[in-house]
């Protein structure tokens, strides 16, 4: 096992843009709110998850790194969970803030999750997929309510989204959906 691995898993993830919530899910209900805190001049994400009336359901440290496959599906996450006194510690470092509402999503028999993004990235809608292998990875089509999979894009990652001007990203979305 190498170095990299072993406090982290590999995560075989695909990320498309929709053009809307698709029309099944209530926006008001059936939510977390996941707010994202990027830390400056690191690769780490501080995370906090919660219910909508604001309860805490999950409070985490994260490393999203590349795969030394550089396949762009694949990153190598590591996760520590903390508590809330850890959680507001690492809350006063500087850095760049994400909000946004994650809806569960069953399509086909898989589970997506649907982020809605609010403040200056509104309008922004992502889903994603994580599976197990990598033949389901590959033979996972295009989802009926995707406009177009993102997965290889860069500026769609949490990180981008969070250190770019959210005119630039909201440009390339526009562009995107219009074809």
């Amino acid at each position: 096992m190498s170095k990299l691995l072993k406090y982290a898993r590999i995560e075989r993830e695909r990320r498309f843009l929709l053009a809307r919530l698709p029309a099944s899910i209530d926006p008001a209900a059936g939510y977390r709110r996941i707010e994202d805190r990027y830390l400056d001049r690191t690769r780490l994400r501080l995370r906090r998850v919660s219910s909508p009336a604001g309860a805490v359901i999950e409070l985490k440290l994260n490393q999203k790194l590349s795969a030394p496959s550089g396949d762009a599906a694949h990153r190598v996450l590591t996760s520590v969970y903390l508590d809330a006194a850890e959680y507001a510690a690492l809350a006063t470092l500087p850095g760049r803030r994400l909000e946004k509402r994650r809806h569960d999503f069953a399509h086909q028999g898989r589970a997506f999750g649907i982020d809605v993004f609010a403040g200056a990235l509104a309008g922004l809608v992502l889903a994603e997929i994580a599976l197990e292998s990598e033949a389901e990875l590959r033979a996972l089509p295009l989802p009926s309510f995707a406009r177009c999979e993102v997965t290889a894009l860069p500026l769609f990652t949490g990180g981008e989204l969070a250190r770019r001007e959210p005119a630039e990203i909201l440009a390339e979305m526009q562009r995107l959906l219009a074809h």
